[in-house]
């Protein structure tokens, strides 16, 4: 069986950490910076994930094409937030350790450059092994509450949207209930409802990635962009939204071979899919890495600019 291929560095240790339990409905301090209009580009969207405990965010706009001077890259995803439990209240709230809390509190040289490239930059929310998680809120008040921290955070740092990602939450520690059928799909309905012009995407894994409809309410259409969370493989995934929205093909940048990246590409192209996955971009030239997927959807090899 596939496993996520993620070297990831722990987002929650609390020694380094503050907990960012947004009070509901924060109004935004913070609003994004209108985006320049980028060169032109034709192909698919391409998406990067950003560990922010080691990397910074602005690596995501060092790298443009070679033909036209086009991002490389259209989504960048601050990795990550975590959905936390509070066992006093007995309530999820969204919490964010120090690198994550830097990223958001320096929004003005960590976040607008890249907005002002065109670039949409969005948080990535994941599980903590507390037991809260996506899919197991206990009523659809407690799922809107987390859905108003969410936006509310959106708002307040200028972001452009939400990630889920439904691992590691762990679901039955600290007496949480299992999942269920409702939690993600109240929640997911809150979040469109409370911000209708910011992208919500899934990372296509864990309990609340099969839990899409409840009560005759089919969430999947609510959702920007899913995709496949094995790096170095190709996975449809299995959500009703149009190819032109989903990512089968995932890599890391770096790990994943410069041939299986190329080779995901041109399928992702041969096969009329409209997004392309990565992960863990660093600080390093991996210009290489990049153009192994650019000549193949874009036609262009990839620039890297210090």
């Amino acid at each position: 069986m596939l496993t996520p291929v993620r070297s990831r560095v722990r987002m929650a240790a609390l020694a380094l950490s503050a907990v960012a339990a947004l009070a509901f409905g924060a109004t935004a301090t913070t609003t994004g910076a209108a985006a320049s209009p980028a060169p032109a580009k034709q192909g698919p969207t391409s998406v990067a994930y950003v560990e922010v405990n080691n990397n910074s965010m602005l690596n995501v706009g060092k790298y443009t094409l070679a033909n036209g001077g086009g991002n490389v890259f259209d989504v960048a995803v601050i990795f990550a937030a975590n959905i936390n439990y509070d066992t006093g209240t007995k309530a999820a709230h969204l919490y964010f350790n120090e690198n994550v809390q830097r990223v958001l509190d320096n929004a003005a040289t960590e976040i607008r450059p890249l907005q002002q490239k065109g670039i949409k930059v969005v948080l990535s929310v994941l599980g903590n092994h507390q037991g809260a998680g996506f899919a197991n809120f206990p009523s659809q008040q407690a799922a809107s509450a987390f859905a108003e921290q969410l936006s509310g955070t959106v708002a307040k740092y200028g972001l452009d949207g939400i990630d889920f990602d439904d691992e590691y939450a762990e679901y039955g520690n600290n007496g949480t209930g299992q999942p269920n059928d409702s939690s993600f799909v109240y929640l997911v309905t809150a979040l469109r409802a409370n911000m209708p012009g910011k992208i919500i995407s899934l990372y296509n894994i864990g309990p609340a990635a099969s839990r899409l409809s409840y009560g005759g309410v089919d969430v999947s259409s609510k959702f920007d962009y899913a995709w496949n969370p094995y790096y170095g493989t190709w996975q449809v995934p299995g959500i009703a939204l149009p190819k032109s929205k989903l990512s089968p093909a995932a890599v890391e940048i770096g790990r994943t071979s410069q041939s299986t990246v190329a080779d995901l590409a041109r399928r992702t192209v041969r096969e009329g899919y409209g997004v392309y996955l990565t992960y863990n971009l660093d600080g390093a030239d991996r210009s290489a890495d990049v153009s192994a997927f650019t000549r193949e959807l874009y036609g262009s090899d990839a620039v890297y600019t210090p």
